[in-house]
């Protein structure tokens, strides 16, 4: 086939032009990989270049494969030689050939996730430190954070005594894992560099094999990976990179945008290129994703344009609340599907973090509609969830054996499967289920039969029945948020859950969800709570149909693409994500991200967000994510004006139904209930004085300082407040 004729001229230029450093800067849908093998396929059938001569390295098996299939397709013959793969199976094969130069054997294994978490709690316990207070995850994440960034351990910058600590179980881990003539996935990429740095003549061999080094996703590559494409290019410096730093959104992996900047600084005669022709979005969608990532700086600017027409505005949707927020999508893609517009696998609802797909999910199930959930378990059968909701349950019902097998030794108190067991079997014994055994057990317990337990089983199983026995005498009188809370406090379970890396904030994410809901039920509403998960996670079986609607985060959306997106949850907090606040380089990412969602979608963008959000018994007003106001009037839907001012689709107070009203700010004509110095009681914040009161669509806005927690606003139609006195007219 001709390799040039369906290319639009900046895609020719990028496949045709001549030799040197060149950067391909690929905006969103602008068909980057066709870009990619192409370049191969002109360089092995047209430059004449042998493919022994040619590497080319992505990000994942599964691109790779995809690569080599195409350039065969391209070729009509498979072009032997060529090394093609991704960066870490590159240097696998590189680092056993040249073996003889490193400190490990060629046969060397390579330990995944779960060989290095044990063994980083190996040194932990060679080093006498208690993992409880130095998490092993958190310790394993410093230590890739730190090889990623070519630093050993002798090397490691020490701010606090935690670093020094990390320094410590960083030089035993090491020793532990070459003792076992293993690497990890970032030793493959350190070892490499350290090669090519300390053994010229090795690097030179290579460098000189590989006239052109071709690489994909160039914005996600870390410094380690850098440092070895600058080494691999330094005789014939015939380096091709394509990648797009708008969409680098992996920093809490190690990728770093910054090195495209490097690439321009370090091959200042680097030829670059723009792909701006867009084949996914219409203009419209485009339109918005620029002026989005327009106010990132230090970026080389794309002006995204595509031939497949102007399209429909985007439309924002302002919701009262969360859940009605949730309605809202479920209900808008069920009138699409129903007036015959679109099928259900068009959609994809999109959220920052996985927490919120909780009352999507409820949504969904409440309305009987297949979705399917990308990149995580459904909520209700997270871990952490799985683990607090067996807790409840078993409180509920201390003969729950199932839940109790759960729990009782989560987090680890030492009652392994052995200790378990023989109290199963004393239960038996007695006649009682192995939870009212449990119960029925005392400190001065050697009459109640736990003498077959010794040691720390049987310190940790009547501290276990205490905790129990606590927790189901206070369940009658204890709201449920309040009774979770407890099991959380007993158990250290936030310590446990989230250990400092991003997977652990995602954990504890998820819990805060739950309270959330548990907040909604009131003493004694315990056996509601859990009959409403009960009820939501049957529902989990629902079938899942391959034309679905999909629900996933802004992360898991990379690469991907559909006809609809719904990009829900956007306010302050979320996204941007509060953590990112203090942190000027992860707020840039926060703005990449909703690029990257946006720029997902083909022909319709709806982006959502609420008003209020639901705070642990009541209304919380929000504000809306400091992007939409990046978003100009007229690139929204006509119906939408000005942030400000701009008349929305207002949810009434029955869910289900909508119709417009115009979202008023300011002060209305409407007296003020409460005002500046009165004193009022919330039902589960106290006391606290008013300091001032406004109008916002109709609801009276009451900003409180309260005793105990400090600044507070509140709706007061949904707060419940207490006047408890009013000043005195001066």
């Amino acid at each position: 086939m001709n390799l040039y004729n369906d290319l639009n001229p900046q895609q020719q230029q990028a496949v045709m032009t001549g030799t040197g450093p060149i950067l391909v800067l690929a905006g969103p849908g602008s068909g980057k990989t066709r870009v990619l093998t192409r370049r191969i396929a002109h360089l092995i059938g047209y430059a004449g270049v042998s493919p022994f001569h040619l590497l080319a390295v992505t990000f994942t098996n599964k691109a790779a494969r995809e690569m080599e299939n195409r350039v065969i397709d391209l070729l009509g013959e498979s072009p032997n030689g060529l090394t093609l793969g991704t960066f870490h199976s590159i240097c696998a094969r590189l680092l056993r050939r040249e073996a003889d130069n490193l400190p490990f054997k060629s046969n060397f294994v390579i330990f995944d996730e779960d060989d290095q978490m044990s063994l980083v709690r190996q040194a932990l316990r060679d080093l006498n430190l208690d993992e409880k207070k130095y998490r092993p995850a958190s310790i394993h994440n410093a230590i890739s954070t730190a090889k990623n960034e070519l630093i050993l351990p002798d090397e490691l910058p020490i701010q606090s005594y935690k670093d020094e600590i990390v320094r410590r179980v960083y030089r035993r881990y090491q020793e532990l894992i070459l003792t076992s003539n293993a690497l990890d996935f970032d030793d493959l990429l350190l070892w490499t560099v350290f090669l090519f740095e300390e053994n010229s003549p090795v690097r030179d061999r290579y460098a000189r094999r590989y006239e052109h080094v071709l690489v994909d996703e160039f914005q996600d590559t870390n410094l380690a990976q850098y440092r070895l494409l600058k080494h691999l290019t330094s005789f014939h410096s015939n380096i091709f990179v394509v990648g797009d730093a708008d969409q680098s959104i992996y920093r809490w992996r190690g990728a770093d945008y910054r090195n495209v900047l490097r690439f321009e600084k370090d091959f200042p005669d680097a030829q670059i290129i723009l792909l701006e022709q867009n084949y996914r979005s219409t203009q419209s969608i485009l339109d918005v994703a620029t002026v989005v990532i327009d106010r990132n700086p230090q970026r080389i600017r794309k002006q995204l344009f595509t031939n497949r027409g102007q399209g429909q505005k985007a439309t924002l949707y302002e919701a009262y609340d969360d859940r009605l927020e949730a309605a809202y999508v479920v209900e808008t893609i069920l009138s699409s599907i129903a007036r015959g517009q679109a099928r259900p696998g068009d959609f994809a609802v999109m959220y920052r973090t996985n927490a919120q797909s909780r009352l999507l999910e409820e949504a969904f199930l409440g309305a009987g509609l297949p979705y399917k959930l990308v990149g995580a378990q459904r909520f209700y059968g997270r871990r952490e969830i799985k683990d607090l909701v067996s807790y409840l349950r078993l409180v509920h019902n201390p003969s729950d054996e199932v839940s109790l097998s759960r729990v009782i030794n989560t987090p680890s108190r030492g009652i392994g499967d052995k200790s378990f067991m023989a109290l199963r079997t004393q239960a038996q014994k007695a006649g009682m289920s192995t939870g009212e055994f449990l119960l029925n057990l005392r400190l001065d317990a050697d009459t109640n039969g736990v003498d077959f337990l010794s040691g720390r089983a049987r310190a940790s199983t009547l501290h276990f029945s205490n905790l129990l026995r606590h927790w189901t005498e206070n369940k009658s009188n204890s709201a449920s948020l309040i009774l979770l809370d407890q099991i959380i406090d007993d158990t250290e379970y936030h310590n446990y859950i989230d250990d400092g890396t991003e997977e652990g904030h995602e954990r504890w994410d998820n819990i805060l969800e739950l309270r959330r809901l548990a907040a909604e039920f009131p003493e004694p509403g315990l056996e509601a709570f859990l009959e409403r998960v009960a009820l939501v996670s049957d529902q989990d079986t629902l079938a899942e149909n391959p034309n679905s609607p999909t629900l996933l985060t802004l992360h898991a959306a990379k690469g991907l693409e559909f006809t609809n997106v719904f990009i829900t949850g956007l306010i302050d907090g979320v996204l941007p994500h509060s953590r990112s606040f203090d942190d000027p380089e992860a707020m840039l990412e926060e703005r990449r991200l909703f690029y990257v969602g946006i720029t997902r979608a083909k022909d319709l963008l709806y982006l959502v967000h609420p008003q209020n959000r639901s705070a642990y018994g009541y209304q919380e007003p929000v504000e809306p994510s400091r992007y939409l106001w990046d978003i100009p009037n007229g690139l929204l839907a006509d119906s939408i004006p000005d942030l400000s001012t701009r008349q929305i689709m207002k949810i009434t107070s029955k869910p289900g139904r909508w119709e417009p009203g115009l979202a008023h700010l300011g002060q209305q004509s409407t007296s003020p209930r409460y005002f500046a110095g009165m004193i009022v009681i919330h039902p589960a914040w106290g006391e606290g004085m008013v300091l001032n009161s406004r109008y916002l669509d109709g609801d009276e806005i009451v900003d409180i300082q309260f005793e105990q927690l400090g600044l507070k606003r509140v709706v007061a139609s949904l707060a419940n407040l207490e006047i408890k006195s009013i000043p005195e007219k001066s």
